[in-house]
């Protein structure tokens, strides 16, 4: 009788329970009292949430950028980086930002973003390459965390989920760049 060896069992939380984690989280934001998207019951105005919605789009737009940058310097990685840089242009969208403006070649930002380094910024090897990409998407999701308690309603929900999303898009990275 054959003897096989137990199968390897990954460390870390599995794919489902973030992504299930993950969605419970944004479920909880959006369970909330329906008066929340008046701007009389958040101290919000339209200028905030237009600023932060603004800056939203950007970090996104940044994000973007930063798979493009990767991508062009190491062309390897374009299949497994393709789905989640298309999910980060749909943030864009989702903030009310240009798709367009994320379809191009590679270029830095203004927006003065952490998330949008200058292409030449991209490390050498494709491990490092998607450690941090891992670490720009970690980052911003801790930003939009943070940022929706600052706005009402709506936008926070979408803060909630694209952060959500974000956090899943860095668990991949750091598992893909292991």
């Amino acid at each position: 009788m054959p003897y096989s060896l137990p199968s390897r069992t990954p460390s870390g939380p599995r794919r489902r329970t973030l992504l299930a984690s993950a969605a419970g989280a944004a479920l909880l934001v959006g369970c909330s009292s329906g008066s929340e998207d008046t701007e009389e019951s958040t101290g919000g105005s339209p200028s905030v949430v237009e600023r932060a919605r603004a800056r939203a789009a950007r970090d996104s737009r940044g994000i973007v950028e930063r798979y493009d940058a990767v991508i062009a310097a190491h062309p390897g990685l374009a299949e497994r980086l393709g789905a989640l840089r298309a999910e980060a242009v749909r943030h864009v969208e989702a903030f009310g930002g240009s798709a367009a403006a994320t379809t191009g070649p590679a270029s830095p930002s203004a927006s003065g973003s952490p998330a949008s380094p200058a292409p030449s910024a991209v490390p050498g090897s494709e491990k490092d390459a998607v450690a941090g990409l891992a670490t720009a998407e970690r980052s911003l999701a801790d930003a939009r965390a943070k940022t929706l308690l600052e706005v009402p309603g709506e936008l926070a929900r979408l803060l909630a989920s694209v952060a959500a999303a974000g956090a899943a898009h860095a668990y991949l990275l750091t598992e893909a760049a292991k």
